[in-house]
């Protein structure tokens, strides 16, 4: 029986050298997966996830690489955020092209910020024809707090230990009626945080609001995307929150014929192997229809 390989690779980012891992099958495929990593990461992933995935899908006949962007893990460079990733995940595609000489597309997935990143980079590049994002990072200070408000708080107070420890004396009431205040303040948008999940100018990207560059991105990438969601995720909470306030964005997310999964007891990571890989089939099952809708 014919395993998967995995090859080492190096390749150019700009001036620096990139490492990466290309995961081969034993059938050749058209289509691959590249994993982009957020940071600060490197290319295991939490809990090894990223090893695990990349490994079950070459089981099953889809190619993939993950790697490092500049500055993380073993790259060279200083250290890069996902607002400038573009640089970073062309090189890596190039390098996986060249690694895996019968891939003709592939298909982006990343967590959190990388998820941002690909949202950022998708329309840009015609080898892109699908993206998989997962509890992909909108944050502004505004609405991390209204997550925080809705979310924890809520379940605070349906929290018997909580009115245990108020009724008990043992609660700080100055302290959390002080940081209950705060957050409250923090939630109200600012002017130049008011509408920035509508659709946008042509800003230049890098000064461009996170919301409004990620709207932009997403609204002119022409392939499919498929977002997977954990139900015990403030970030998750926040892209959610997000887009049940935004008639443009559910616009949007509709025109696209967007596909969502969700895992509802999953935190942020999918710590659990169970979570872990429920990401996998799910991941999988995507990308075999795409291979099948190329046929």
């Amino acid at each position: 029986m014919t395993t998967a390989q995995e090859r080492a690779v190096v390749f150019p980012c700009d001036a620096e050298k990139l490492i990466g891992i290309v995961h081969i099958p034993p059938v050749a495929s058209d289509c691959g997966v590249l994993i982009v990593v957020g940071g600060p990461q490197y290319r295991v992933g939490s809990h090894r996830q990223f090893v695990l995935l990349a490994r079950y899908l070459a089981a099953n006949d889809v190619p993939v690489m993950r790697f490092d962007c500049r500055g993380m893990g073993d790259a060279e460079g200083e250290i890069s955020t996902y607002e400038d990733f573009a640089v970073d995940i062309r090189a890596a595609i190039d390098a996986f092209f060249v690694n895996y000489p019968h891939l003709e597309s592939v298909i982006l997935w990343g967590l959190c910020d990388a998820a941002s990143a690909a949202m950022f980079y998708g329309h840009s590049d015609s080898r892109v024809k699908g993206m998989i994002l997962l509890n992909p990072w909108v944050r502004t200070e505004a609405g991390q707090a209204q997550a925080y408000l809705r979310h924890y708080y809520i379940n605070r107070l349906l929290d018997k230990a909580f009115w245990k420890k108020t009724l008990s004396g043992k609660l700080d009431l100055k302290k959390s009626t002080s940081s209950l205040w705060d957050l409250v303040n923090k939630a109200r948008p600012h002017k130049e945080q008011a509408a920035p999940d509508a659709p946008g100018e042509n800003t230049a990207p890098i000064i461009m609001p996170l919301r409004k560059r990620m709207y932009d991105g997403l609204a002119q990438f022409t392939g499919w995307v498929g977002i997977i969601i954990s139900g015990d995720d403030l970030t998750a909470a926040e892209f959610e929150d997000m887009v049940k306030g935004s008639k443009a964005w559910k616009k949007l997310l509709r025109k696209k014929a967007v596909e969502f999964h969700y895992l509802p007891e999953a935190n942020h990571t999918f710590s659990k192997q169970v979570w872990r890989d429920e990401v996998a089939g799910c991941t999988l099952a995507w990308v075999r229809r795409e291979l099948q809708c190329q046929k």
